[in-house]
């Protein structure tokens, strides 16, 4: 086990969080407003792999609105009086009116994106991109494990009480496909989809039914109007969300307390009667629109837009000049086969492993009978009783504990007040407790 000793002069940060998308940006910006009330300061510093901000940037179709409201925003339901809200930002844009004039909850997601952009300009000096986080290694103070050394791909190290991972998700391919020039994960769409000439295409294939392969089907039919586009899901139709009042209440912060707290048998059970809020859903918009176009096109002749329901791909086979994929009925047993240009997986996401990053601090992190790690009800992952500073996981790796609002934007403020108070609440236990087996002055350990 490699394992550094606690060494004088050492910087040290209260916390070091790996990754910068929404769920360390809000927590950056509630460290930078509990710092500015005057109150104990919090030292903070995240890295991003990325060389700039960046939030699902290859799905920023233009009209594509987000699926939460405005309000559920880095920062409102945290501190509703925030500078860093959805509407001071609306404000800064002298956009305010006209939005309140739009009557809608939902932005733009491209305009959601700018938000988030303009956000994190403000908190900067806490972040350096262009940092890819390699290993996050422990840091001995006797026999307790104290601290954090987070390493960069280059070798660079920073020391850390606390170690809050936000690396986010994976894109999901089907099983037994690779990614390549003429297969892409949707969340490639328009960094690819630029290099494809709209003469030199015939046929594109989009396998999902979610939202996002609702988009894209729009997107491509619209974009390439010479081109097929075949949609192929397993279901009979796209699925409207469930964003009903009641049913959106899965969302709410209080329903996280409800989740932790129940038993394994019914967090399945929440989990399954509310998937229809976010798994595999389309809004009921879009679901109109595309069987506009359906039947608009059977009226007219010559259809484009082709729904291959209660279907599944049963193969990818790539060749010189294109992209055979077979399709097979569920329902009959049917095979078709799809000559394309270019296939496009809409077949979600699942969470970052935060194991492998870990490396010798997973020894000491517990786990349940799935092997999943416990966590506890503010976030930090529950360790063995030596170790003394805290690993934070934000994401969907928290789904099992604390619910289907791990992943998303829903209850992203709340959440990093509540880290940050844990953090907070935990540092001053140390100055009273058997583990203050060091002073700090500033952020170095003397």
């Amino acid at each position: 086990m490699s394992e550094a000793r606690l060494r004088s002069g050492t910087p040290v940060y209260d916390l070091v969080g790996v990754g910068f998308g929404p769920s360390n940006l809000a927590l950056a910006i509630a460290v930078s407003e509990h710092n500015a009330a005057g109150q104990e300061t919090v030292t903070a510093h995240f890295l991003e792999r990325q060389e700039r901000f960046g939030w699902h940037r290859g799905m920023l179709i233009d009209d594509a609105t987000m699926q939460v409201s405005f309000l559920k925003d880095l920062v409102t339901q945290r501190n509703p009086a925030s500078r860093f809200s959805f509407l001071s930002y609306l404000h800064a844009q002298d956009r305010l009116v006209d939005f309140i004039n739009h009557k809608s909850l939902f932005p733009l997601r491209i305009e959601f994106h700018d938000y988030f952009e303009w956000a994190a300009a403000q908190v900067d000096d806490m972040v350096s991109y262009g940092h890819d986080v390699v290993a996050v290694r422990p840091v001995l103070d006797g026999a307790e494990l104290a601290l954090f050394d987070v390493e960069t791909a280059t070798g660079e190290v920073y020391r850390a009480r606390n170690v809050v991972v936000a690396t986010g998700l994976r894109p999901r391919l089907p099983d037994g496909v690779a990614a390549s020039d003429r297969v892409w994960h949707n969340c490639e769409l328009l960094h690819r989809v630029d290099g494809v000439e709209p003469d030199e295409v015939s046929r594109f294939v989009v396998v999902g039914a979610g939202q996002s392969a609702a988009e894209v089907t729009a997107f491509l039919h619209e974009r390439f109007p010479n081109a097929e586009v075949c949609s192929v899901f397993a279901r009979f139709g796209y699925s409207p969300a469930d964003d009903s009042p009641f049913a959106n209440r899965v969302f709410d912060p209080a329903a996280v307390d409800a989740f932790y707290g129940a038993p394994e048998d019914v967090k399945r059970q929440i989990m399954a009667y509310h998937a229809n809020t976010n798994y595999s859903v389309v809004d009921l918009d879009l679901i109109e629109e595309l069987y506009r176009r359906v039947y608009r096109e059977k009226v007219l002749g010559g259809q484009r837009l082709r729904i291959l329901n209660v279907s599944r791909v049963a193969d990818v086979a790539e060749a010189d000049n294109g992209v055979r994929v077979t399709v097979d009925s569920l329902s009959t047993g049917e095979r078709t086969v799809l000559d394309a240009d270019v296939v496009v997986c809409s077949t979600g996401y699942q969470p970052s492993d935060a194991l492998p990053l870990l490396g010798d601090v997973a020894h000491h992190c517990a786990r349940d009978e799935q092997d999943r790690l416990l966590i506890e009800r503010d976030y930090r992952v529950r360790t063995a009783p030596a170790v003394t500073g805290g690993v934070y996981l934000q994401g969907g790796c928290t789904e099992h504990t604390h619910g289907i609002t791990s992943s998303l934007l829903s209850n992203n403020a709340v959440r990093s007040g509540e880290i940050l108070q844990s953090v907070l609440d935990r540092r001053r236990a140390w100055g009273n407790g058997r583990t203050a087996a060091y002073a700090v002055s500033g952020n170095t350990v003397v």
